[in-house]
Order: structure tokens, then C-alpha cells, then sequence
């Protein structure tokens, strides 16, 4: 039997990249092998996010990306600004009548989403 243990992002630095997104999933760098790769751990993920230095990440939308729900307790418009705020690029709210997301995309340009309660 396997499990999904980590997803794993391409950056061209991986320790800035990886301490904004412990900062933001309020986790911590857990592994860091010389700058090279890091594994972010936070208590609500159920896998560990790793970040690899490459040397010509794939440019354009990435193929795999995060997406996160919030709770019910969180003010849609109050995250939004939160993450903004962090510098995450707020590219739109999407969705119909039955189900809502907002599309960001991280400080190295990395998309990825949050949405509504369901």
C-alpha cells in the first residue's frame, strides 16, 4: 500500500518560498536540506509540502495545484485581504451558485485556491 505523503513545488528558491507558506498555514520548515529542498509540516495538512529548487521552473499555469478550504468562521473577504496582504496575488473569486473558490497565486507565481465551506 502507498499514501500520499507530500506535494512537491518546483521554485527557483525554495526557502523564502517555503517559509511564507509555514507562515501562511501557520507550520513550521521542518526539514531543510542546505536550501535545496524543504519540507513545510503545518497541524491541518494531511501531507507535508515540499519545495525544490530547480533551475527552470515550468513557466505558465502549473499543472497540479493546492487547494484549500476555509471554515464557515472565515469572513471570505477578510481572508482574501489577509492573504493579499502576506503577498499572495488575488486572481479572482470563481465558481456558480452551488460552490465558490478564489484563485491566488504564491510570491513565485504558483496558483492555487481557496474555497467556500461545502
Amino acid at each position: 500500500m502507498i499514501r500520499l505523503g507530500m506535494v512537491t513545488i518546483d521554485v527557483a528558491d525554495p526557502r523564502p518560498l517555503a517559509r511564507w507558506w509555514a507562515d501562511r498555514l501557520g507550520g513550521e520548515i521542518a526539514q531543510d536540506f542546505d536550501g535545496w529542498f524543504c519540507v513545510v509540516r503545518a497541524p491541518e495538512l494531511p501531507v507535508a509540502l515540499g519545495f525544490q529548487r530547480v533551475d527552470d521552473p515550468t513557466p505558465g499555469k502549473n499543472r497540479v495545484h493546492l487547494d484549500f478550504d476555509r471554515t464557515a468562521d472565515v469572513d471570505r473577504d477578510a481572508l482574501v485581504a489577509e492573504w493579499v496582504a502576506a503577498g499572495a496575488i488575488h486572481l479572482g473569486q470563481r465558481g456558480d451558485s452551488e460552490f465558490n473558490w478564489d484563485t491566488f497565486a504564491d510570491p513565485a507565481g504558483n496558483e492555487f485556491c481557496i474555497g467556500d465551506p461545502h
